[in-house]
């Protein structure tokens, strides 16, 4: 049985608070349940790797 994670476990899995996800651009939910979004852990788990902002600042030069 797929398991799909609300917003409130999307938020706990890559750490940050559940109305800061306002802030992002999600990716498209993998199930609709109502008017209720979820995603898989796969899913949340490539989005967060693949977000701006991840890691090292690219395109700035060096810190002085």
């Amino acid at each position: 049985m797929k398991r799909y994670l609300s917003r409130a476990e999307f938020a706990e899995r890559i750490g940050v608070l559940t109305g800061t996800l306002s802030r992002y651009k999600l990716p498209e939910p993998d199930a609709m349940i109502g008017s209720t979004r979820g995603w898989t852990a796969e899913t949340i788990d490539a989005w967060n790797a693949d977000r701006p902002g991840r890691g090292a600042r690219t395109g700035r030069g060096p810190s002085v």
